[in-house]
């Protein structure tokens, strides 16, 4: 396996990323791996590379790292937003009023750092913006001889997963409890979907079966997994307070099999 930075070009901007690759020298599958809120970090690297050493060349995008989003989506105020959101308790996270009354008690000094990442990440997401980088991104994979090309996310990646997905760039789209597309019709560009969802992630899980119908409707072959008992991203190893490992143990091997019959090994 070989890791390394690499850069890629969108129409108008670069996206930094880190590629991590089987040093076989023959063709594989390529897997577009998208983070979490917080940006590109040790642990999604982490992530790129176990997928590496299961056969698969790896892409994990920093898609807050282009010109126009880097300056909007500072590295201090992820840190912060960070720190802000693992004070909030698990069962409290995805409590939007909850979330906003604590902002609204912080230091004016704190809210500041925060303010532009904070609305840029969670009030007035570019949403359509991180599509267009994440088809480079598959460009890029197709561009090094990947022979196929799926993607998984991660909370917010995991949003950002289905969102490709609906583009019909990637063969299978894997989703940890990520928002769903909106509008929900445009599930009709997926070509196949596995869905892992925390049991008390009350606010993403509960549009689930909304997400199945319109899947179902439009004859898009899809596994929805739910685990009762755990907590949105508790597939971080990095956050104890949330990491459910039975949990995560269970939909990395769901993931495994699930690229492995629609991408090939």
């Amino acid at each position: 396996m070989a890791g390394m930075d690499v850069e890629f070009n969108t129409k108008n901007d670069v996206i930094k990323a880190y590629l991590s690759r089987p040093d076989d020298g023959m063709r594989h599958p390529g897997i577009v791996v998208i983070h979490e809120i917080f940006g590109l970090d040790d642990h999604i690297r982490s992530v790129a590379d176990r997928i590496s050493r299961e056969g698969y060349v790896a892409l994990a995008p920093d898609l807050f790292s282009s010109h126009e989003l880097s300056a909007k989506i500072t590295r201090e105020g992820i840190l912060e937003s960070m720190k802000f959101i693992m004070s909030i308790p698990p069962e409290k996270q995805r409590d939007d009023s909850y979330r906003n009354s604590l902002l609204n008690s912080m230091p004016e000094e704190k809210r500041r750092i925060m303010s532009s990442t904070y609305s840029a990440l969670f009030v007035n997401r570019p949403t359509q913006l991180l599509t267009e980088y994440l088809e480079y991104a598959v460009d890029y994979l197709k561009g090094i001889g990947v022979t196929s090309v799926g993607s998984v996310g991660f909370c917010f990646g995991g949003g950002m997963s289905a969102n490709l997905g609906c583009t019909g760039k990637v063969d299978a789209t894997v989703i940890f409890y990520g928002e769903n597309p909106d509008p929900i019709d445009k599930v009709k560009g997926m070509k196949s979907v596995l869905g892992l969802y925390a049991g008390e992630d009350h606010r993403i899980t509960s549009r689930v079966p909304e997400l199945l119908a319109k899947l179902i409707e439009f004859s898009i072959p899809v596994t929805i997994k739910v685990y009762p008992g755990a907590y949105h991203a508790f597939f971080n190893d990095t956050r104890p307070q949330i990491y459910n490992e039975a949990a995560a143990k269970d939909a990395w091997n769901m993931m495994l099999y699930f690229f492995r019959t629609q991408l090939g090994p």
